[in-house]
């Protein structure tokens, strides 16, 4: 006997899809003229950020594409899960590129060490400045968004650090025209892109704990096993299974020994309520035994 619920889940993500579709629209704008600038002025400390808001555009677009993905109906009928996993695979893409741009960064502010460079230090620090107004309005932009959905928070998050890459852009500036040493455009670079490295590991960890079906870090399993043999009727729980199928929704399964004489059905109503308001799990499918010596001897994982 099973419980379970179907795929109708509601995705917070849409109803701020327009939210995402303009913060797209004015990195992606801003993006261009950034990368213009510094590749005719010179700065490689805006080409990095440059490249780190190209990074942006595509978490955003795939933050934007995945609610859109996630909602489509399942014509083949062989998706038993829908699309929910959409917004993984594009986070998986993003990662990739995030490294890519790392690296081309470090390596490139590496050669240029020892070299004499200028980069010019009005455009620069106007750059730098508009395109921290500009992540600034998108952080107000996502902001509402972030509080209803992950999916939202992730691009909101994303958002926050490019500010922090803008406002290295016009340290680097000052710097730069108070010093007349261009070195230290240099530098900023390499810290940025440093720390669009160490964003990109800990996302692509997220990532692969997803895809490798682990555990969620906000789920205790044994927390999870107390409350369950804690409801009425139930004698043991085992094969408990609990993973993360797309940001902000966990999944679980599990088998549920019931004493002689239990209810099923209310031993069924009880776990699904302990998991969905105890531990955030509104779906999960549950087996309910009577003998599980006999039910389960042929499980061999």
């Amino acid at each position: 006997m099973g419980a379970g619920h179907g795929q109708g889940h509601g995705h917070a993500g849409g109803r701020h899809r327009w939210r995402l579709a303009l913060a797209v629209g004015l990195v992606a704008s801003f993006f261009t003229v950034e990368l213009v600038v510094g590749l005719l002025g010179g700065s490689l400390a805006l080409i990095s950020d440059a490249g780190h808001m190209a990074a942006d555009v595509v978490a955003l677009g795939a933050a934007l594409v995945a609610t859109k993905i996630a909602t489509l109906p399942d014509a083949s009928g062989r998706r038993t899960y829908g699309s929910y996993r959409a917004e993984v695979f594009a986070s998986g893409l993003t990662v990739l590129i995030m490294l890519g741009v790392a690296v081309y960064v470090v390596v490139e502010a590496i050669t240029r060490i020892g070299e004499t460079i200028e980069p010019a230090f009005g455009p620069m620090m106007i750059v730098g400045a508009i395109g921290l107004a500009i992540n600034l309005v998108c952080l107000v932009l996502l902001r509402g968004g972030a509080q209803e959905s992950i999916n939202v928070k992730g691009a909101y998050l994303e958002v926050m650090a490019d500010a922090a890459g803008s406002v290295g852009v016009l340290v680097a500036g000052v710097l730069v025209g108070l010093t007349g040493d261009g070195l230290w455009d240099t530098l900023v670079a390499m810290a940025i892109g440093v720390f669009v490295a160490v964003r990109a590991v800990i996302l692509g960890r997220e990532v692969l704990a997803v895809l490798g079906q682990h555990a969620p870090d906000d789920v205790d399993l044994a927390a999870v096993v107390r409350d369950l043999e804690a409801l009425p009727g139930v004698a043991e729980i085992h094969d408990l299974h609990a993973w993360t199928l797309t940001s902000g929704m966990n999944v679980a399964t599990a088998h549920l020994v019931v004493k002689d004489g239990a209810d099923t059905q209310t031993v069924l109503s009880g776990a699904q309520t302990a998991l969905r308001d105890g531990h955030g799990i509104e779906h999960a499918t549950l087996q309910v035994e009577v003998d599980p010596a006999r039910e389960c001897h042929e499980a061999t994982w």
